[in-house]
């Protein structure tokens, strides 16, 4: 029954994911911008994460006095992250602002359900890089699973049925760099000051990706009034269902389940955001595509299913 709790708080967190396609659609439907979209979510996120922040210090200073330990050593313990380590992970924290502007830039001009399709394309994109990176040819398991995500993604694209000359190239080509960056954040995020406790590493990331926002799409919406109208209630819930509860849940539940199984459970994204982009948004989502779907997912899943049926094989011989 406790993994059972760790199990559902992966795949809540990952569910998560899946619903702000579907907000970002109903964001722009109402007249609202890029900027403001994205502003108002990382905004939100921001105060979230810090919330937490200040809570978890709290309470780990509670801790620490409560087992007689002086508050100066206490302090030290609270505040053991450096500016240096600070920065790093404000940097870290760029990639996932590129990720959301061109993920949700795409939404503009492609169906929410093929824009979820083309993200998805990070779980190749950083094989190939880590490939390249590391200087080492792919197995065969990574390479048969390579070949169903991309054949999946042709016929959950609908690229087959439809044909290419369909849909739009700018918004395809925005569905594929926003992979792109969602790769390179997996890989810098995860070299970021690993020891650091989550709440903390999550509100100084969120914090550099809000900087960067704010360079890039100056916060306007927050001094003329237009962030206390329904712009507030979108970005809550894009703050909310994007940039906070899914990091925590996901610090709560992949230390007890492990990576292989949070990686099976992450892929839960996206059959959500399409089937929300189906019922809710009246997107066009046909059988072939709903295949493509189980393709993609089964592409996701299998490298993991492997290594951890490898891993219980070695144990039952050893």
């Amino acid at each position: 029954m406790k993994d059972l709790k760790y199990l559902i708080s992966v795949l809540v967190g990952a569910m998560s994911y899946g619903i702000l396609s579907t907000i970002v659609v109903l964001a722009y439907g109402k007249g609202y911008q890029l900027g403001e979209v994205v502003g108002t979510q990382l905004l939100t996120g921001c105060i979230l994460a810090w919330l937490l922040a200040v809570y978890t210090k709290v309470k780990e200073n509670r801790k620490q006095k409560s087992r007689g330990i002086p508050a100066a050593a206490t302090q030290r313990v609270s505040t053991a992250l450096t500016w240096k380590h600070r920065l790093l992970l404000m940097l870290a924290g760029a990639p996932t602002v590129l990720t959301g502007l061109l993920y949700y830039q795409s939404l503009r001009y492609i169906p929410a359900s093929l824009a979820i399709i083309l993200l998805f394309q990070f779980t190749w994109i950083s094989v190939l890089i880590q490939a390249v990176s590391k200087r080492q040819r792919p197995d065969k398991i990574t390479l048969l699973t390579l070949l169903l995500l991309f054949g999946g993604t042709l016929l959950a694209a609908g690229i087959l049925d439809q044909g290419a000359a369909h849909f739009n190239m700018l918004g395809l080509t925005l569905g594929l760099l926003s992979a792109v960056s969602y790769s390179m954040f997996i890989i810098f995020s995860g070299k970021a000051v690993p020891a650091a406790h989550p709440a903390y590493r999550s509100a100084w990331m969120i914090t550099g990706g809000f900087v960067l926002l704010c360079i890039l799409f100056p916060p306007t919406f927050i001094f003329n009034g237009l962030l206390w109208g329904q712009l507030l209630l979108y970005g809550f819930l894009l703050g909310l269902f994007g940039a906070f509860i899914p990091p925590v849940l996901f610090a709560i539940g992949v230390p007890h389940i492990g990576g292989g199984m949070a990686g099976i459970l992450g892929a839960a994204e996206l059959p959500v955001a399409v089937l929300l982009s189906s019922f809710v948004l009246h997107e066009h989502v046909s059988w072939l595509q709903w295949t493509g779907v189980i393709i993609v997912l089964i592409g996701v899943v299998l490298p993991e299913l492997y290594k951890l049926r490898w891993k219980n094989t070695r144990v039952i011989t050893s």
